[in-house]
């Protein structure tokens, strides 16, 4: 009596050593997921939009220490990671406008280097501006200008004498004014818009819990 011979089905279960594959492709594909939002989110803050935290009282009363801020990169130029200098220009700073930017690195203090500190202060001098601090009032063209933004706790100490505000350059003070290392203070008072990373737009955070000025715009 012989027995039917039967053939063997596939098994429809994969082996230890499929589900170890599956497992290694999904793993690789979450990295590379990861990896490219994390390149995403570089070229964007580096780009298009950057948070900063206010470190000192220098623009009192508009920002306050524990503020964070957001800067808006595209507002002049345009940004690529590691340069401190924009790619290309399209626009310049207006009176009034608060910006982030870093100073060229000054010879005079080999010890530190300005170039990877970033700055907040107010434009207040555009190019071709003929710009003069006196006391508490500041000079644009021959005319004392409203200066709606100025703080003068001891009552203008640091003068500035008119000097014309050269193409390619803006001219910077802090809204503490007697409080703000600025254009008054540097070697060249005139800094280059190239350097200028862009312009502060609000306010997203307090770390003292201020919530009254969480989404003030600037």
């Amino acid at each position: 009596m012989t027995q039917d011979s039967k053939k063997a089905e596939p098994s429809s279960t994969p082996s230890s050593a499929e589900q170890v594959t599956s497992q290694k492709a999904e793993f690789l594909n979450l990295i590379k997921s990861i990896t490219i939002f994390i390149c995403i989110a570089l070229m964007l803050r580096a780009s298009v939009v950057e948070a900063f935290k206010i470190p000192s009282s220098s623009m009192v009363p508009t920002l306050e220490i524990g503020d964070h801020i957001l800067v808006n990169k595209l507002s002049y130029g345009i940004w690529l990671p590691l340069i401190k200098e924009s790619l290309f220009q399209y626009a310049q700073p207006k009176r009034g406008d608060v910006v982030v930017f870093t100073r060229p690195d000054d010879p005079s203090t080999p010890l530190e280097d300005e170039s990877n500190t970033n700055i907040i202060k107010r434009v207040m001098g555009v190019p071709g501006d003929q710009i003069e601090v006196r006391g508490t009032k500041v000079i644009v063209n021959g005319v004392v200008i409203s200066d709606k933004w100025g703080k003068w706790l001891q009552g203008g100490f640091k003068n500035f004498p008119r000097k014309t505000v050269p193409d390619g350059h803006v001219f910077l003070l802090g809204d503490n004014r007697d409080y703000s290392k600025d254009s008054r203070f540097w070697p060249n008072p005139f800094l280059p818009i190239s350097r200028v990373k862009g312009r502060a737009f609000i306010i997203y955070w307090n770390a003292q819990f201020r919530f009254g000025r969480i989404f003030s715009t600037l």
